[in-house]
């Protein structure tokens, strides 16, 4: 199958590009991608996923080729999904998410319990506030970005979310859709990180969750996993031994397998 790239106007001033591929029929599973990241980030996953599974990859707003209006909140994120599902007539929808992405959804399956079908969390966080790694990053980095942002910058940000290389022709579109995102999106999307936490209300989430963490992750620890695994109830969590943060562009594959045989348990 070849995704088709579309894009749609959500409200005047947020024009959001994505990608579609399966049976208009077919299972709604809308993919969203983590900071920075655009649809690209699951196009290694793309092509394993059968034709019954009705695929959305979403540019988010402020990233890629989507429109770049004010607002960069975890609920500003969540209210475009919201939207999107609602102007495609998705029905109940499977959503999955990685990093940011995860957090996005998350907020998606709280406040909407009986829009979501499923939820698949990757390299996903408990909280932000609590986290080191992020708090360090924000501080010591992105807290001071300016435009245009160092090349070499995202080249070493995107190379720590990765435990083993991926091919240099998909690491360089990673590298430059990042390269698209604007200094003030980087910071006002990381505050929302530290300001929107939904730790105290993971336990609202109903929906049937699937969790996938790579030991080798050095944004999302294991403690998350724990985390999240204790407060959303019947949630599941799949290790990937050796994997690292970005484990979907590791083992698409596997992503891609886990994946489906989570959407035909639902």
């Amino acid at each position: 199958m070849t995704p088709l790239v579309k894009s749609i106007e959500l409200a005047p001033d947020v024009t959001l590009q994505y990608v579609e591929q399966g049976d208009p029929a077919g299972i709604p599973v809308l993919l969203l991608h983590g900071v920075t990241d655009s649809w690209h980030s699951f196009e290694p996953v793309l092509p394993h996923l059968p034709f019954f599974i009705h695929a959305f990859a979403l540019t988010q707003r402020g990233h890629g080729d989507s429109g770049r209006p004010a607002g960069y909140r975890t609920p500003d994120f969540s209210a475009d999904v919201t939207k999107f599902v609602t102007a495609l007539g998705l029905g109940r929808t499977v959503i999955v998410g990685h990093s940011m992405g995860a957090t996005n959804a998350q907020h998606f399956a709280i406040d909407h319990p009986n829009r979501i079908l499923g939820l698949v969390l990757a390299g996903t966080f408990a909280g932000y506030r609590n986290s080191p790694v992020v708090t360090e990053f924000w501080e010591s980095a992105v807290s001071k970005l300016t435009d245009p942002i160092d090349p070499s910058f995202v080249r070493e940000f995107q190379e720590s979310t990765l435990a083993h290389p991926v091919t240099p022709a998909f690491f360089a579109t990673v590298i430059a859709e990042s390269l698209k995102v604007p200094a003030r999106v980087w910071r006002a999307a990381f505050e929302g990180f530290l300001e929107d936490d939904v730790a105290n209300s993971l336990g609202k989430i109903t929906a049937p969750t699937l969790i996938l963490w790579g030991t080798r992750d050095t944004f999302a620890r294991r403690e998350d996993q724990d985390a999240l695994l204790a407060a959303i109830r019947g949630s599941r969590l799949v290790v990937y031994e050796g994997a690292g943060h970005a484990l979907h562009w590791e083992e698409p594959k596997r992503f891609a397998d886990d994946l489906v045989a989570f959407v035909r348990s639902l």
